[in-house]
């Protein structure tokens, strides 16, 4: 089993900024792709952005692309999600998850993650 906790998240102004940490504790944590993905009230979880076991290689949706930055520190069990010029529509809760992919890649679909946290909540209002 992997656990995985998530923390960082608040309140903040829109174009305000706030970093998520998600870490992980069970197993090995650098053989696993992570992923966060977001839940707005009234919808379905969607996608946010995921990394690579090694973290060469990183995808985003196109709603955050260009203002989120995920990151990770294998040596430190933990993945980081950099959030800048946040908007209300990012309100969310935010969950990270790991998947155990067997190439060095990111990946996107929801179900190809077997583990993930309990989800810290976002909120941009002013």
């Amino acid at each position: 089993q992997l656990q995985l906790v998530e923390s960082g998240g608040g309140l903040v102004q829109p174009g305000g900024s706030l970093r998520l940490s998600c870490e992980a504790s069970g197993r090995t944590f650098s053989s696993y792709a992570m992923g966060w993905f977001r839940q707005a009230p009234g919808k379905g979880r969607e996608f946010v952005t995921s990394i690579s076991w090694s973290g060469d290689y990183t995808a985003y949706a196109d709603s955050v692309e260009g203002r989120f930055t995920i990151s990770r520190d294998n040596a430190k069990n933990t993945v980081y999600l950099q959030m800048n010029s946040l908007k209300p529509e990012d309100t969310a809760v935010y969950y990270c998850a790991a998947s155990p992919t067997a190439t060095d890649w990111a990946i996107s679909r929801s179900n190809e993650y077997n583990y993930w946290g309990q989800g810290a909540q976002v909120t941009v209002s002013s």
